[in-house]
């Protein structure tokens, strides 16, 4: 099997965290580099993080480059509210002492990687602050990458952030709204509005203990962090897992259904972060991004469970009926 080479940029976090897992287990992927970015917890923390799940999963010959500390221009806002003040939901998971993150910064990491690889796909689930400096500063490394998917926006829901903007874009919108007007690439957009389709709940955890306790034991110390949060904000029971879906939708693109649009991310005022879809071609710009608009949430969790646990995805989507089939009988 041909492994597609990637290169993730993060800012872990805890869904961050899942992904990279889920990534790192998928058979088809070959994670070269993992960049950290400014977002969910400052970048000095992320790159730790970043650390520990390579421990989880038996990879620290993995590099860690450690890249933007603050937005281009805006102040920078953690999420630790959200993701606990260590960004894996106050776990107390120890420091990894093995080994250290690279010695080069993101900037410098990507020319060396790009230096040895071509057909790269760059996975960005963060704050777009590193891309942004990427292509700013690297333009002729960009002939090197063949995809460019983003997590980020709420295109047909409300934010996350403010009434309607998600997170990541809001943090640095101008990276975001930079990085979409100058990709050399078209963007393959993963909003919010669809990835709040990826619930992980207390049910699904439990049946990941009974297949397998010790992988399932990571997932568990950082989640509950997340599983209260989302109790007590959206009284929603269960946690929202917003970037794994990047990984499953990459590697099973079938499961998904999208649009080809022109979009540009609000600057500044009350919108600030928002990102405006031309759906009516107003501004008669050619597409630059690939929206995605619908995705088959049942089968993503498969895929996302399956690689979380190292486990055939057929043995998951079993599982899941059942447990679908019990709920049914509830109502």
């Amino acid at each position: 099997m041909q492994k597609h080479k990637v290169i993730i940029d993060a800012d872990p976090g805890i869904d961050d965290s899942l992904a990279i897992l889920v990534a790192l287990n998928s058979p088809e992927l070959d994670v070269i580099g993992i960049s950290i970015v400014e977002g969910n917890v400052p970048t000095s923390i992320g790159v730790q993080n970043a650390l520990k799940v390579l421990r989880e999963a038996r990879r620290l010959d993995i590099p860690v480059f450690s890249g933007a500390t603050v937005p281009l221009k805006h102040a920078y806002t953690s999420a630790q509210d959200t993701h606990g003040m260590d960004g894996l939901g106050d776990s107390n998971i120890p420091a990894v002492t093995e080994v250290r993150a690279s010695t080069m910064d993101a900037q410098a990491g990507y020319a060396d990687l790009l230096s040895h690889h071509s057909d790269v796909w760059f996975l960005a689930l963060g704050p777009l602050t590193n891309v942004a400096q990427f292509i700013q500063q690297q333009p002729i490394k960009w002939q090197h990458i063949s995809r460019l998917v983003v997590m980020g926006g709420a295109y047909k829901s409300h934010g996350n952030t403010s009434p309607v903007a998600e997170y990541n874009f809001w943090v640095d919108p101008d990276a975001a709204d930079f990085v979409f007007k100058n990709s050399p690439i078209e963007i393959e957009l993963v909003p919010l509005d669809v990835t709040r389709q990826i619930l992980l709940t207390p049910n699904i955890l439990q049946l990941m203990q009974y297949i397998d306790s010790p992988k399932t034991d990571f997932v568990n110390k950082i989640i509950q962090f997340y599983f209260q949060f989302h109790w007590d904000q959206e009284h929603v029971l269960g946690a929202v897992i917003n970037d794994p879906l990047v990984i499953v939708y990459v590697l099973h693109p079938e499961i998904a259904r999208h649009i080809h649009k022109y979009v540009a991310i609000a600057t500044s005022g009350v919108a600030l972060g928002q990102s405006i879809v031309d759906i009516a071609d107003f501004w008669q710009k050619p597409a630059n991004t690939k929206i995605l608009q619908d995705i088959d949430a049942k089968q993503a969790m498969v895929y996302i469970v399956s690689g979380l646990l190292g486990c055939e995805a057929d043995l998951i989507d079993s599982e899941l009926s059942r447990i679908a089939t019990g709920l049914e009988r509830l109502s």
